[in-house]
């Protein structure tokens, strides 16, 4: 009888990662600066060139900032990876008796650890310790380029509804119009990423919503302050 694999979460954490805080931090990032805009300084062209400048420099510094983190992570495994290959061919007696004991710590009986640490060993030696000493595997590996690929484009799509919202909400309720659409779309966000990563949908859009309301009031305030003190 043939069982279908069972399906699992954590090969999506990478790509769900990045991708899922670079559309929040562009909805809500966007969004709170053309609120604090509009509520200083409620003309059109302003909140429109802020809404603009918020989704170009954000996206950039999302991509850039990703990019460069996920870099430093894939440069650690490289060097551990170069480290333990040179272990390997210097003393691969230790080598092999070291991975035994991280079977025998699980649970499995020494015989038992040694007879599989040989086997793993003959057939891919640097393999079998970079899963299983480093924790380095295709899941969690570290991937720079699609990382910054996927915090860009995400961060862009998420910049892309304030913006909208900004060249045709009415000037007068601007700051409602935003808050209102920012909010529908980040419970939106958070029921898909929930989905996506298999955890509690309910839980996922309370906490997103109520950290995208403060900080989307947060610099309403500000701008109504700052609006309020210029004139």
């Amino acid at each position: 009888m043939h069982h279908p694999l069972e399906k699992h979460y954590v090969n999506r954490v990478g790509w769900l990662r990045a991708a899922v805080l670079g559309a929040n931090d562009g909805l809500l990032s966007t969004t709170s600066i053309v609120i604090g805009v509009a509520a200083a300084a409620p003309e059109r062209n302003t909140i429109i060139l802020a809404a603009l400048a918020g989704m170009i420099a954000g996206a950039m510094s999302m991509a850039a900032g990703e990019y460069v983190s996920v870099s430093s992570q894939e440069d650690t495994e490289k060097a551990d990876l170069l480290r333990e290959k040179r272990e390997l061919e210097e003393m691969p007696e230790i080598e092999l008796k070291e991975l035994a004991k991280i079977y025998e710590k699980r649970g499995v009986s020494k015989e038992t650890a040694l007879q599989v640490a040989q086997e793993l060993t003959d057939h891919d030696a640097l393999a079998a310790h970079a899963h299983d000493e480093l924790g380095i595997n295709e899941i969690t590996q570290a991937k720079p380029l699609q990382a910054a690929v996927a915090s860009f484009g995400s961060f862009a799509l998420g910049a892309l509804l304030p913006f909208l919202v900004s060249l045709a909400a009415p000037i007068g309720q601007m700051v409602y119009f935003q808050y209102g659409f920012s909010i529908v779309f980040l419970m939106i966000l958070g029921a898909i990423s929930a989905k996506t990563g298999g955890s509690k949908i309910g839980i996922a859009v309370l906490r997103i919503c109520f950290w995208g309301t403060v900080a989307m009031g947060i610099t309403a305030l500000i701008g109504h302050f700052f609006g309020v003190t210029v004139s």
